[in-house]
């Protein structure tokens, strides 16, 4: 459990460093632009893997199951990760899209839409500590880094008077990317979320 705390401090720690804007611009100025994109990345990769690590070792040797979850839990889980997909899809812009993709100026800010979806839909269907310390960790960072981002003016994407082509790009990356998780899960995290 410790690794996957430490793990998570060091990930979202590295990742919060936008929202403490005037200390975060205070240490570029002392280091350098490129030695900080080199420690925020070292910081996120090293944070990544102990989060990895630290969630495998949890779940082999010190699970702590603090409620079960219903069955009909994992269905809403299910269907709220196409939302999470189609919202990490929607982060980015097709060569020539212009103007941006409607679901991109609906949900401002994709990533972190997307994040808060992934990490409410697995404290759904998880009812075990770890789970409850690392996807209610991602939540209540994502959450508060979209506050932040609202105080500092940053409205992110503006909105499409119409649906475009990306947003066909969007659904159809999207939806692709979520039946390949729905297959690859088992393997890639262990655990069966079809079968």
């Amino acid at each position: 459990m410790e690794l996957l705390i430490i793990g998570i401090v060091l990930f979202l720690g590295a990742h919060s460093m936008q929202i403490m804007g005037a200390r975060r611009a205070a240490l570029i100025a002392r280091i350098g632009a490129k030695p900080y994109r080199g420690l925020y990345s070292l910081a996120s990769l090293i944070g990544f893997v102990l989060i990895v690590v630290g969630f495998h070792a949890y779940r082999q040797e010190s699970w702590v199951q603090l409620w079960v979850p219903p069955v009909w839990m994992r269905h809403i889980t299910i269907t709220l990760m196409w939302f999470a997909f189609v919202s990490f899809a929607a982060m980015g812009k097709p060569k020539g899209a212009n103007p941006p993709s409607r679901i991109r100026g609906w949900l401002r800010h994709p990533m972190i839409t997307g994040i808060k979806i992934w990490a409410l839909a697995h404290l759904l269907a998880n009812g075990d500590l770890g789970g409850m310390i690392l996807f209610g960790s991602f939540l209540a960072w994502a959450v508060v880094d979209r506050i932040s981002l609202k105080k500092r003016g940053d409205l992110g994407a503006p909105p499409s008077a119409g649906f475009t082509r990306a947003d066909v790009i969007a659904v159809a990356v999207g939806t692709i990317a979520y039946g390949a998780m729905m297959f690859a899960h088992r393997w890639l995290i262990g655990v069966a979320v079809i079968g």
